[in-house]
């Protein structure tokens, strides 16, 4: 088994109960960096969670009436890589 550290965590949902609480336990407690979208960021930052903007990743902004937020490769590519030399030499070759 390895010691597979979480180092970021993309948050966005539609009911955030619940979801200040999670997001300061994984920044406070485990040092992990929240990525978030819209609403779901705008909530954290209220609550002094430090939050990156999903679109400062991706370089779009949230289109269609929000409904388009992390369809995007550098997002995608960063939740489907595995933790191999493989994958993990494309994704720094790609920027993710």
């Amino acid at each position: 088994m390895s010691d597979l550290r979480i180092k970021r965590a993309l948050i966005s949902v539609y009911d955030k109960t619940g979801i200040v609480e999670l997001a300061k336990a994984l920044h406070v407690q485990f040092g992990v960096e929240i990525i978030s979208t819209g609403g779901t960021a705008q909530l954290l930052q209220e609550h002094d969670i430090p939050v990156t903007l999903v679109e400062r990743i991706t370089g779009f902004a949230e289109m269609l009436d929000g409904r388009v937020k992390t369809l995007h490769p550098k997002v995608h590519g960063g939740l489907l890589g595995r933790p191999i030399p493989a994958h993990e030499a494309e994704m720094t070759a790609h920027g993710i």
